[in-house]
């Protein structure tokens, strides 16, 4: 149903050209927006006009009008007044009002048709029997997710609307409470940076005008209304991917997720045992932040000792002994390039492992 403030807003802007009021009813009676004080009484004549064979009535010194949406009664509009141009701008309000409730209607279906195509509810044939009668060319698209950290309210939603709905190829909607989905319109987007500057754009929106921190995830390109499913999934596979392995970063696209993605769908139990395997039946107590921050800094810096260490403002010796400490530890040279990359996978898995369970296993937390 049309929201009141949509009908409100059409009737005092019917009213300031025609000078008359109006009230519209739904077909039990209730009173869903005024220009003028419209009276209790009104309402057991809305009801009983509803029932009547009548299109239109004289009750009460006011006009009646039935509004048909698709075949049904919806609403019941009342001009209140007597003379013969209210007959006339009677006739026209009840156009007006028809005319938003069916694109209202379809705005509606569409927006339910694209749920159903991205959770994988429907048919083939079907979903291009609809997309025909909702007029939904075929093109390329590929499926954002903005997931919203803290509270969504319906600004963000009505903002990211602003950016993206009114293209007829593109649909913004929801599935969820927390992430607003977004199937965009590609063909003119040839290269992957462009897709990029595009999530960029969201992010940086959201945070300017909605003041909210947002992470954008997105899929692959696809070509057919029925992968557009496909995109969905892997738009949150990089999400929640991204939270794992990527915290830092505010956009990810699945055709990035590196290693990450493999691990990811690696089952609990093998990740158990690669850890024993590495680490023994204790994962040593080694992960502190000043460990942490080291050996980030090390592999951002490709294991080169001088760069990390004036990156960390800290001798070269230093360094040197922070990581042979931490060698006796883990029993791992992470110097040597096949031990580095081994503690690189180990860290990976310690982080799938604490996501999936809840707790910090690199921070004194215990495996189940």
């Amino acid at each position: 149903m049309l929201s009141n403030h949509k009908i409100q807003a059409t009737l005092e802007e019917i009213r300031e050209i025609t000078r008359m009021d109006l009230a519209l009813y739904n077909e039990n009676g209730k009173l869903l927006a005024s220009t003028f004080d419209a009276q209790k009484e009104y309402e057991t004549a809305v009801v009983n006009f509803v029932e009547s064979m009548a299109e239109s009535q004289m009750l009460s010194g006011s006009h009646f009008f039935k509004v048909w949406v698709e075949g049904e009664v919806d609403y019941i509009l009342l001009i209140h007044s007597s003379t013969e141009e209210a007959y006339m701008v009677g006739k026209l309000a009840v156009c007006q009002v028809r005319n938003l409730a069916q694109a209202y209607r379809e705005q509606f279906d569409r927006n339910n048709f694209i749920q159903n195509v991205l959770l994988g509810n429907m048919l083939v044939v079907d979903m291009y029997n609809k997309a025909r009668k909702f007029h939904i060319e075929q093109t390329q698209r590929v499926v954002f997710i903005i997931a919203v950290e803290g509270k969504k309210d319906a600004s963000v939603m009505e903002l990211v609307k602003s950016m993206f709905g009114s293209s007829a190829k593109d649909f913004v909607t929801e599935v969820d409470e927390q992430n607003i989905i977004v199937v965009k319109n590609v063909r003119e987007l040839v290269e992957e940076a462009e897709l990029d500057n595009l999530a960029r754009m969201m992010v940086d929106n959201l945070h300017s005008e909605a003041m909210v921190r947002v992470r954008v995830s997105y899929g692959s390109r696809v070509f057919h209304l029925q992968d557009i499913a496909k995109s969905y999934q892997e738009a949150l596979m990089a999400l929640q991917v991204g939270r794992i392995f990527y915290a830092d970063k505010e956009m990810i696209s699945y055709s990035r997720l590196g290693i990450g993605r493999l691990i990811y769908q690696i089952p609990m139990s093998l990740c158990e045992m690669f850890i024993r395997e590495i680490f023994g039946e204790e994962i040593p107590d080694v992960f502190t932040e000043e460990n942490l921050v080291t050996i980030q800094k090390f592999f951002e810096n490709n294991l080169n000792i001088s760069e990390t260490a004036r990156q960390l403002y800290v001798h070269r010796n230093t360094l040197v002994y922070r990581l042979e400490r931490l060698e006796k530890a883990i029993g791992l040279d992470i110097r040597k390039f096949e031990d580095a990359m081994t503690f690189k996978i180990a860290m990976m898995v310690l982080s799938h492992m604490s996501f999936q369970k809840g707790v910090s296993l690199m921070n004194g937390g215990d495996r189940e």
